[in-house]
């Protein structure tokens, strides 16, 4: 193999930088060509195609977002996008590809191979972690932490202010955001799409709690289905209107920021291991980190999650907002 391309898809996500950095010295370090495709699927259709070298990826490793840039793409989705692809990937002459992203991206290149013989190695990149083959998706640790950071702070107000705040974070299908970061930071509940909100018994455990408690903090999951922080917000403030309540959105700040040291070292070790997997000769798989051991997960398989988050951990929540 003597050229190999890199791009990154989908919603962008901290760590991918470095995970391009690695895919690309990589390569140089057994002789092969690297091409960077910017904007994603989208990018490997209009031919943006540029040469990348050692030093086209230096200072990179701490930055946020992706310096290829990324896309959605509606026309890679039809026949004849996915043809265009391929017949630039060929007439450049490029011999395997690595593409960074999460579900949407896996499929993607899930129907690609149905038309392209071109293997295409995959690594991680979304926040939400929702990916099955990898204990940590690229750019999930640096969200986590990010929504650590912004509740600490609301919370300081909060307690000035003896308020109810609801703030909720990214993950429209999945809580696991919202799980991990309401632990962090001592949630007295965390609303999430895997578990059945029920308002009714959310509301009697908010009158039945702690009196003197000088604030208290709801995590909620975009995605949850009794609507969102806003919705259960107004019917809190309805049913119990003594309490002061508030709602935060966290949006996209989520997603930026310099990735953690954990986001850098599991993105390295991914985009090694990608480039090393297309020298292996395996093709149509996403690397992932299982048990600190790197494993290699059919991209049919490597879709969101749908099994149920650790109900210990949601029983633990409970036990601790006392």
């Amino acid at each position: 193999m003597k050229k190999i391309a890199v791009f990154t898809s989908g919603g962008d996500s901290p760590g991918m930088n470095a995970c391009i950095r690695a895919v690309v010295r990589t390569a140089i370090y057994h002789k092969m060509e690297v091409v960077g495709i910017m904007h994603g699927y989208d990018g490997v259709m209009k031919n943006e195609f540029i040469p990348m070298d050692a030093k086209s990826v230096a200072n990179i490793i701490h930055r946020g977002g992706t310096i290829l840039k990324t896309a959605r793409s509606n026309e890679f989705m039809t026949l004849e996008g996915r043809q265009k692809a391929l017949d630039n990937l060929t007439k450049a002459g490029i011999e395997g590809v690595v593409a960074i992203g999460g579900d949407g991206t896996f499929k993607g290149a899930l129907e690609f191979s149905k038309i392209c013989s071109i293997p295409v190695i995959g690594c991680p990149g979304t926040i939400d972690n929702d990916l099955i083959g990898t204990d940590f998706t690229i750019g999930y640790d640096t969200a986590i932490n990010t929504v650590v950071d912004a509740v600490d702070k609301i919370r300081d107000t909060a307690e000035s202010h003896d308020r109810l705040f609801f703030v909720e974070v990214m993950g429209r299908d999945a809580g696991l955001i919202a799980l991990r970061a309401g632990i962090g930071v001592g949630a007295e509940s965390i609303l999430i799409p895997e578990t059945k909100t029920d308002v009714e018994d959310f509301i009697k455990r908010l009158e039945g709690g702690r009196k003197n408690k000088n604030s208290k903090i709801i995590i909620v999951a975009e995605g949850d289905e009794a609507g969102g922080a806003f919705v259960i917000a107004e019917q809190v403030k309805k049913r119990l209107p003594d309490y002061d309540t508030r709602v935060t959105v966290l949006g996209h700040i989520q997603r930026g920021g310099n990735p953690s040291a954990m986001d850098r070292v599991n993105s390295s070790r991914m985009g090694f291991a990608a480039v090393e997997a297309l020298l292996q000769g395996k093709k149509g798989v996403m690397i992932g980190i299982v048990n600190n051991t790197i494993q290699y997960t059919p991209f049919e398989n490597a879709v969101k999650h749908i099994q149920e988050l650790n109900p210990d951990l949601l029983r633990m929540v409970n036990i601790l907002s006392l």
